[in-house]
């Protein structure tokens, strides 16, 4: 399927090709001392988040979609020398290190095969693990114990939707607000540079300053985009994703959705996805309450309008009449629950058709009963992290609508 055109104009176009990872060691550094700090609510039991992870993967597979796992592509990139000293570069921090170790740490890191030094990227590395005695040289390797990290692990790679987006034909690299997050978009960045597979791809969007994530992200229709504003993603990331889509032709319409800065709410995805054309599946405690700013590309700039209904925004953007909400119509306990557990997180395979966390089962029930196909995977271990399919999964490419 190396043909396939790549890019996305809609969250519900069948989907063809997407990029998963499969958790990997990264997650077996976490510790009840750290497992806060890198935004996991426990500690996974890795081999059963990974059973859960190669089903969902499978599962895909069995629709047709081409799995792309983060993983490989990031060891197949770190074939270029270029992609090398990039990954290198962000992964040791000389103002934590202090010069010695950091110079090096970084030697050391460049003699590696691409595999070792992928999963260093990925898995971080302990102070016991330095394969050298820096003692006489640096007082910060004298100082910390051997179980701290001198690269940090990044668990949350798990969760592909955040780092990249695609929109059109152009790929968007986002700027991630939290700190166990951040290195993150290096590795997707070396990615969409140096592999093969996506080669000649043009960049959309690409800061390193205002914070946006692609969870927070929902392409509604072509040319109308939704972005989250709370937690992750800030005003300002917000607005100068608007201007640069509308300055590249990539969008007309982007409505800023505020929402409530905690955890339960991180992302837009975490209380609404679209589940076909003209329909979303939303966290019932919030659909009277949920506005949007309208922000349009004018030939002279921008023009942004004061805030409405969510829904009736969203409807008047993609230029339907009614923009239909599926209500899970659930008790308010059941409902918040259920939300904590992703049930408003579905990934579309096509119009009409979502994967599902299984565990959601009164959401399900509700989108089975409004037409929607749900294809439900297990997670007692891949939702450690907060996150469901839709987080999981970064589609590279979709059908146009």
């Amino acid at each position: 399927m190396t043909g396939t055109t790549l890019g996305a104009n809609s969250e519900v176009g069948p989907l063809r090709v997407v990029i998963l990872h499969r958790p990997g060691p990264e997650l077996q550094r976490l510790t009840p001392r750290n497992n806060d700090r890198l935004l996991f609510d426990g500690m996974p039991w890795v081999a059963r988040a990974q059973e859960e992870h190669d089903a969902f993967a499978s599962l895909l597979r069995s629709r047709g979609v081409e799995v792309l796992l983060l993983a490989n592509l990031l060891t197949e990139a770190l074939a270029s020398g270029a992609a090398r000293m990039q990954g290198i570069s962000a992964a040791v921090d000389s103002r934590r290190l202090g010069l010695p170790l950091a110079q090096e740490l970084s030697a050391y890191l460049r003699t590696l095969d691409v595999e070792s030094l992928a999963r260093i990227l990925m898995a971080g590395m302990t102070f016991s693990e330095l394969p050298f005695l820096g003692g006489e040289l640096s007082l910060v390797q004298c100082m910390h114990h051997d179980a701290d990290f001198v690269i940090d692990p990044l668990p949350n790679l798990l969760f592909t939707r955040d780092s990249s987006f695609w929109i059109g034909p152009r790929v968007a690299i986002t700027s991630l607000a939290l700190p166990a997050r951040i290195r993150e978009t290096s590795l997707t960045d070396l990615i969409y540079a140096h592999h093969p597979r996506f080669l000649g791809v043009r960049r959309a969007y690409e800061s390193r300053s205002a914070p946006v994530e692609g969870g927070d992200v929902l392409l509604l229709a072509p040319g109308v985009v939704a972005v989250g504003v709370g937690e992750r993603t800030t005003p300002a990331g917000a607005e100068a994703l608007a201007r640069s889509l509308f300055d590249d032709g990539l969008a007309h319409t982007v409505l800023a959705v505020p929402i409530a800065q905690e955890r339960a709410q991180m992302h837009l995805d975490t209380v609404c996805t679209m589940v076909d054309v003209d329909a979303v599946v939303m966290y019932p405690n919030i659909v009277d309450s949920l506005s949007a700013f309208t922000i349009r590309q004018k030939s002279d700039g921008v023009s942004i309008t004061s805030a409405a209904p969510f829904v009736d925004a969203a409807a008047d953007a993609m230029g339907i009449d009614k923009l239909r909400v599926i209500d899970t119509g659930l008790d308010p306990i059941t409902a918040e629950r259920e939300q904590w557990d992703d049930g408003n997180n579905t990934l579309a395979l096509a119009p009409g058709v979502v994967v599902a966390y299984e565990r959601n089962t009164e959401t399900n029930a509700r989108l089975a009963d409004s037409g929607i196909e749900v294809l439900p995977i297990s997670a007692s271990e891949l939702g450690t992290g907060r996150g469901g399919p839709r987080c999981m999964s970064c589609p590279v490419a979709r059908d146009p609508l």
